[in-house]
């Protein structure tokens, strides 16, 4: 009896520990969303905006308007929505800033859009660039934005889409789901490196079904 006492309060321990350290990561994290350095006034070579929600390709349009930089990048945007749809859908644009948006189709997922941007940031020679997300998902962009170009100088713009009047507890569920989910994606993508191998170095089956969680991380 004393043995499996012994058991399961080490086994509570074990927990707890696990419980407090993730309750760290999760502060940390938010605290990367929402109050990471940023300086909104720096100048950059281009704009960069990852698709995934309006409020960020607005916020990519009003940089590009106020002249934050000389081009505006949209990673990840769908293989049938060309620049003139994306233009009709925000509205009359000044010349100066209707040219100088381009689009990236090749991205799929956050790891895809930092590589499809350092490919585009290459060809224009550009050395730095104001990255545009939701601000949840800042902490993840700048992980993969930062390995993919090491050489860039990246100036985070978080996004905060506005919240209106009272929210119901189903949207505020969906909220704390979401947060969590972005946040595990998060530490997804920081063990990466070491897991990713480790992964490929399984069985078939095993080493197949890691590859899946994997690629809904990235």
């Amino acid at each position: 009896m004393k043995c499996v006492l012994g058991i399961a309060r080490w086994l509570a321990a074990i927990v707890g520990v696990v419980v407090v350290v993730w309750g760290l990561g999760l502060a940390w994290f938010l605290y990367l969303g929402l109050w990471g350095a940023r300086d909104r006034g720096a100048p950059t070579d281009a704009i960069v905006v990852l698709t995934g929600g309006r409020f960020r390709l607005e916020s990519g349009l009003d940089l590009l308007e106020a002249g934050k930089a000389g081009k505006l990048f949209i990673s990840g945007v769908n293989q049938h929505v060309d620049r003139e749809a994306i233009l009709r859908a925000f509205g009359p644009l000044p010349e100066s800033a209707a040219c100088c948006i381009v689009l990236g189709h090749s991205a799929d997922n956050t790891e895809g859009n930092a590589r499809e941007t350092a490919a585009w940031m290459k060809e224009e020679d550009f050395r730095s660039l104001r990255l545009v997300t939701s601000w949840y998902h800042m902490p993840r962009s700048r992980l993969e934005f930062a390995r993919a170009m090491g050489e860039v100088t990246i100036v985070p713009h978080p996004v905060f889409p506005p919240h209106p009047g009272v929210e119901s507890w189903s949207a505020r569920a969906h909220a704390a789901h979401l947060l969590v989910n972005e946040y595990h994606k998060y530490l997804a993508a920081l063990g990466r490196p070491v897991l990713g191998p480790l992964l490929r170095r399984l069985p078939g089956s095993l080493a197949e079904a890691g590859a899946r969680i994997a690629e809904r991380t990235r």
